[in-house]
């Protein structure tokens, strides 16, 4: 990317007035930086953030935009799992979802499902040989069984490699699969016959439309933000809080 004085001289140039930025963290930084260097060169620009993130991480806001409608096919996915689990014989449904850094998509889709036994987050302190002793029982007991876990379990029960993609962001493990060798290897060492369906919607969760709910939150939004820009403000973000 550009520095960010270049960005301000460019949209100066252009007599650009209201910038407005949709993004995460590390958008909302850049967004900050360009804001600071429109103060350097004297240009009046209202900068406007809007937070983007379907993992619903951000502090002080309610949520964030698309997160309700990540929920909604996230639940299709552990549903999915859940009918392949209690349809096969001695079989789980094991649901990976995205959240790197938080548990809220896996949380939410779990209470929304009611048919999960197991929900792992990356804000959890997991003990792995807990997790396999209570699955295991799990199966001796009802014969099925469901779990869903978030992607940023790959860097609590198991580390990455410490490589970062081209983003900036860390590489996680793939969660998802190392649960799978490592429940169907304890159990069959406990001769419970066993069978692991693996679901794993990716980006499938955040690529759907939006739902009724996102699409008017989104328009209050934007309404919003070109309020704050016409009122004057600048350096600032948009979301409901405390609603």
């Amino acid at each position: 990317n550009p520095p960010h004085i270049e960005i301000a001289k460019s949209l100066a140039s252009r007599n650009v007035c209201q910038y407005f930025v949709l993004g995460g963290d590390g958008t909302h930084k850049g967004a900050m930086q360009t804001f600071d260097a429109m103060q350097e060169i004297g240009h009046e620009c209202s900068v406007i953030g809007i937070p983007k993130t379907i993992d619903n991480d951000i502090q002080v806001i309610d949520r964030s935009f698309g997160f309700d409608s990540a929920c909604a096919e996230a639940l299709r996915a552990i549903d999915s799992a859940q009918v392949e689990a209690t349809t096969n014989a001695n079989c789980i449904g094991l649901v990976k979802l995205m959240g790197r850094h938080c548990g809220w998509i896996a949380t939410m889709a779990s209470l929304a499902a009611r048919h999960v036994d197991v929900c792992l987050i990356p804000e959890m302190d997991l003990s792995l040989d807990k997790l396999l002793d209570y699955v295991s029982e799990v199966m001796r007991k009802k014969k099925h069984a469901v779990i869903v876990v978030a992607e940023g379990c790959g860097d609590t029960i198991i580390s990455g490699t410490g490589e970062t993609d081209a983003g900036g962001n860390k590489q996680l493990a793939d969660v998802g699969l190392f649960l799978k060798d490592e429940i169907t290897k304890h159990c069959r060492g406990l001769d419970i016959p066993l069978t692991i369906k693996y679901i794993d919607p990716t980006y499938m969760i955040r690529s759907v439309p939006a739902n009724a709910f996102d699409s008017q939150y989104c328009a209050t939004l934007a309404q919003n933000a070109v309020h704050a820009a016409m009122a004057g403000y600048s350096g600032v973000t948009v979301g409901k809080v405390h609603e």
